[in-house]
């Protein structure tokens, strides 16, 4: 493992690899958003749920064996291609191309484990991390296999234990064994948030595209934007700095659990908060004077607020203590859901900005001395 002076980095080859998972994201928002139905909102999230846990698996990969040279090179870029057809399958993931999804899924997860395999030869303790991740990895991919095959209810409740399985996997067979190299890891996830928030501006230029560039969309994209710009605000200003200092500073045991509960488990949340939000800023734009229905109004304010909410309850596992003006935030924000139905949908999109920009202009002024001395060193 890297030193504390030659601290690891992510490497051209891990980015290189993000970029499937940025198609996927895009899949999956375009699966949503295409029919904004409750139905299609809880599948486009079970998705992007499965799609989550193959990449964080990956991450960790590339966290332990600092390196894209040799075995893992190739293996890291078989998985590309088995990723991709995961992602292709995606907007057919609960119909004709379920079974495809899901045998390209077993392989994505198979070569994870492959990789874990080669990196782990000459490290028993590394070792039996590997057969543990497998013992709940692997099946889970079967069941979603399985799930392809099925309709209806049964492929509903396979998708259901196959997320079961590999979420409650990972937290009941225990951390004993494992390690993070803390920088690299903060890193990686914090691109991960770059790449969501880039759904977003895509989305916005998606839905403004639908119409010619009147006031109402040009005030559209600018309100998204800013919702966009207010969600990077809140991660990166403070929280991505504390939260990597943190993840350093903590004894190995410890860091290992707040690598895994505050990264692997809880940025899902903030991730899935802001591809939300990007479904219903698109369905916004799209008719800005018209109003939004149901789902898409509890996407464009619902997916802020699940960021927003994410974010306290990182900023708790990190240091203690809940964001409270976060937390008046989203509830500010899930008031406004059910009235945004019945406002034009620029109006609605507005509110949401004003909640957002409100929020982290209070922060910033009510915790500029703090925030001077965590940025700053002040």
């Amino acid at each position: 493992m890297p030193n504390a002076v030659d601290e690891q980095e992510v490497t051209p080859l891990e980015l290189f690899f993000d970029l499937v998972l940025v198609f996927a994201i895009t899949q999956v928002s375009g699966f949503i958003s295409e029919d904004p139905t409750w139905t299609r909102l809880v599948e486009g999230l079970a998705i992007l749920s499965v799609l989550w846990f193959a990449w964080v698996s990956y991450a960790w990969l590339g966290n332990t064996a600092a390196t894209d040279e040799g075995p893992i090179r190739v293996v890291l870029l078989a998985a590309m291609g088995a990723l991709l057809i995961v992602s292709l399958a995606v907007p057919r993931a609960f119909d004709g191309d379920g079974v495809v999804f899901g045998i390209a899924y077993l392989v994505v997860r198979c070569l994870h484990i492959t990789a874990y395999v080669v990196v782990s030869r000459q490290d028993p303790a590394l070792r039996s991390v590997v057969w543990r991740l497998a013992s709940t990895m692997l099946p889970a991919a079967v069941v979603l296999v399985v799930a392809g095959a099925l309709h209806g209810t049964a492929r509903a409740l396979c998708w259901a234990l196959a997320l079961t399985i590999d979420y409650g996997g990972l937290a009941l067979r225990g951390v004993e064994g494992w390690r993070v190299e803390p920088s690299h890891f903060a890193e990686r996830h914090g691109l991960i948030i770059i790449i969501a928030l880039g759904e977003s501006i895509v989305s916005l230029g998606l839905g403004a595209g639908h119409l010619g560039l009147g006031i109402g969309v040009v005030a559209g994209a600018l309100l998204g934007i800013a919702v966009a710009a207010a969600l990077w605000w809140a991660y990166f200003d403070v929280v991505a700095i504390v939260g990597e200092r943190k993840l350093r500073e903590a004894d190995p045991d410890q860091q290992i659990r707040m690598a895994r509960d505050s990264y692997t488990y809880m940025h899902l949340p903030m991730v899935a908060g802001i591809i939300v939000f990007a479904v219903g800023v698109k369905r916004t734009l799209e008719d800005v004077s018209g109003h939004l229905h149901a789902v898409p109004a509890v996407a464009l304010c619902g997916g802020v607020a699940l960021f927003f909410f994410s974010m306290s309850g990182f900023r708790r596992r990190i240091i203690g203590g809940w964001n409270r003006p976060r937390l008046v935030a989203c509830a500010l924000l899930v008031a406004l859901t059910p009235i945004a139905t019945a406002l034009p949908a620029l109006l609605a999109l507005g509110l949401v900005a004003l909640i957002a920009c409100g929020d982290i202009a209070y922060e910033v002024t009510a915790y500029a001395e703090a925030r001077d001395r965590i940025r700053h060193g002040v």
